[in-house]
């Protein structure tokens, strides 16, 4: 009979245990997969890639125990030898390779020159070959980046005082509305595909005051465009007992601050690799929908084509406009008609055209929409009359408001769209794993 006892400590070292102890001159062992060899004759240069980073290898017949023609590039081994300064090797170390056991072996070439420290190939080829591309140094940093952003949100709101949460994405009735959903047979019964956790959100504020998650939703809208996906993480969260929707955008502004300070400690290594450019989040400026419309109209010159809502080139010049006004990279767009929010926006009490509500822009794209919520039964089932809505599905719901809602409001932030800017990147698909649009299900 054996036991387990917890996690074991290995005879394989990792890169951060290599550059951290003092074992110049030891030998060690380690593992990995050959990131590319170069075979300069009198010794190869064997660049293992491992989860920290490159580790350099030194081969020389001389001194090693097997043959160079034994390994190539891809297959994965467990390789013995002594370590060494070398400042012009990545990480400033290198290991002159003694013996080596082959873990596995690779049976095709490789599609892309993952070894490349820039691919030279177009974005269909990576998102073809996405398991593959990924394992190229700057293509997987986009995504260690992507952890921190995540990483900072769940930290951040854990911190003040967040429960985070899971909600069930196969639902009967939309958060959002409108016909821009994915619908499925669920045991011989219509159902959707969930466009938000808005609306459990709202009902857990009821239970745990503030909430949170972070996951999948589904748009079914037909965009082919750089900056819209089919399917996209949402970071969202719900706070109730507030005074007003200007909380909301205080606790992204937190969120933002925390997660830039995060990236900026732990992810530096990364961040230099992208030559990234941290944004700045000191402060950021706030503005009604309709006077940011007129001021961008004034300054540019552009007419207001659509007074109900932002256009994306209109974005894009409030961005500048924020630049070059304010120093500002973010910019808070409160005040959106009350005709463009879902039915649980909050109208503004002084003038019922527009909502307790914003978005939040940065460098021109939005990447966060938020507000505060009808917390009142009676004011959201004469909302919901207004609009041709009725309870039908959403007993549920709506219960929550029978029996007490305090004041709250909350926001959904598009995790994607957010790296994406933060990268300086110009497509969404850059900074999503394996995207899904209109045209791609795989891989």
């Amino acid at each position: 009979m054996e036991f387990m006892t917890g996690v074991e400590k290995k005879e394989v070292l990792e890169l951060s245990e290599i550059l951290a102890d003092n074992m110049m001159g030891e030998t060690i062992k380690t593992n990995g997969a050959i990131h590319t060899i170069r075979d300069m004759g009198i010794v190869a240069f064997v660049i293992l890639r491992k989860r920290e980073g490159l580790l350099q290898c030194v081969y020389e017949e001389s001194s090693a125990a097997f043959d160079l023609k034994e390994i190539k590039e891809a297959d994965t081994i467990e390789v013995a030898g002594v370590l060494e300064k070398n400042e012009k090797a990545p990480n400033g170390v290198e290991l002159r390779m003694k013996e080596m056991r082959l873990l596995s072996k690779a049976t095709e070439a490789m599609p892309l020159q993952i070894s490349k420290w820039k691919m030279k190939t177009s974005l269909e080829a990576k998102l073809n070959y996405r398991p593959i591309s990924l394992r190229n140094i700057r293509e997987r940093a986009k995504f260690k980046i992507q952890e921190g952003i995540v990483r900072g949100f769940r930290d951040f709101l854990y911190k003040e005082g967040f429960t985070e949460i899971h909600t069930p994405k196969i639902g009967a009735k939309s958060a959002e509305g409108g016909s821009n959903l994915f619908k499925l047979e669920y045991f011989h019964r219509p159902a959707i595909l969930q466009q938000s956790p808005q609306l459990y959100k709202q009902m857990m504020v009821g239970v745990f005051d503030r909430v949170f998650e972070t996951a999948p939703v589904f748009r079914a809208e037909k965009h082919n465009t750089k900056r819209h996906l089919n399917e996209y993480t949402s970071l969202d969260f719900e706070m109730g007992y507030i005074d007003g929707f200007e909380e909301i955008m205080a606790m992204e502004t937190g969120f933002l601050q925390y997660t830039m300070a995060l990236l900026k400690e732990e992810y530096a290594k990364e961040l230099k690799i992208l030559g990234v450019e941290l944004p700045n989040t000191e402060k950021i400026p706030t503005v009604r929908f309709d006077e940011i419309k007129r001021l961008v109209s004034e300054k540019y010159d552009r007419p207001i084509k659509n007074p109900f809502d932002l256009e994306p080139e209109e974005e894009m010049l409030i961005g500048q406009y924020a630049k070059e006004e304010w120093d500002a990279d973010f910019l808070f767009v409160t005040h959106y008609p009350s005709k463009k929010r879902p039915f649980y926006a909050m109208d503004d009490p002084k003038d019922s055209v527009y909502t307790l509500s914003f978005d939040l822009l940065y460098d021109g794209l939005e990447i966060t929409t938020g507000g505060q919520r009808i917390h009142d039964y009676q004011m959201l089932a004469d909302k919901m009359e207004s609009r041709g809505m009725t309870e039908e599905g959403m007993e549920q719901y709506m219960s929550c408001f029978k029996h007490g809602m305090p004041p709250h409001g909350g926001l959904g932030i598009g995790m994607e769209r957010l790296t994406m800017k933060l990268l300086g990147e110009e497509n969404v698909r850059e900074t999503t794993l394996f995207p899904r649009d209109l045209s791609r299900l795989e891989p």
